[in-house]
């Protein structure tokens, strides 16, 4: 796997974040708000990590 390809995959990764996010606004996630959270925070620590490792990409 090439940097473009791992670029490609992070900008798509972004996009599903919002999808997250909209999900996690739903009032009867119930335990499932656990799940999303996590999956967030994950998400962003990625993306943290991914912008550390390719600065040029920002």
């Amino acid at each position: 796997m090439d940097a473009e390809m791992i670029k490609e995959r992070i900008r798509l990764i972004e996009g599903k974040r919002e999808s997250l996010l909209r999900l996690l606004e739903q009032p009867d996630l119930g335990t499932l708000r656990i799940d999303v959270n996590q999956a967030l925070e994950e998400m962003d620590d990625l993306i943290d990590e991914f912008r550390r490792t390719f600065p040029e990409a920002i």
